[in-house]
């Protein structure tokens, strides 16, 4: 896996972030998700599609992985892989059934961080920076 940096927020300018990772919770615990075609837990988050905002993207990513109708999210710290992405906070304020035509089997709430992670580095990494910034 190619070395992941974090960032300020504003090192670069938001057109140029492509993806959203958003370490969630919904009641006091962390919201993780099961990627059915990876089969390992993630960290909700996806591509920010061409007319999308960041904060839109926020929204869809977490319907579609979570199952989440209400969101509050906080924009955390910028990361770069091969492109730059936004690492966000989330509140789950309103948590529905988790959408069926989308690639999340389940969903996992818990205190920390699930076995089985599909990508650990960067999940760790994310899950850390989160908690040490929002003081969780």
């Amino acid at each position: 896996m190619l070395p992941i940096q974090i960032y300020e927020l504003g090192s670069v300018s938001d057109n140029e972030l492509t993806r959203v990772v958003c370490v969630c919770r919904y009641q006091g615990k962390y919201v993780f998700s099961y990627n059915k075609k990876r089969n390992g837990w993630e960290i909700p988050g996806g591509h920010i599609e061409e007319g999308e905002t960041w904060e839109d993207a926020c929204k869809r990513e977490m319907y579609e992985e979570t199952g989440a109708t209400r969101i509050k999210v906080e924009p955390i710290c910028l990361y770069k892989i091969s492109t730059y992405g936004l690492l966000c906070y989330c509140e789950i304020l309103e948590l529905g059934k988790l959408p069926e035509e989308y690639e999340m089997a389940k969903i996992q709430l818990s205190n920390d961080l699930p076995d089985s992670l599909t990508f650990p580095e960067a999940f760790n990494l994310y899950f850390k920076t989160v908690k040490e910034k929002k003081k969780l």
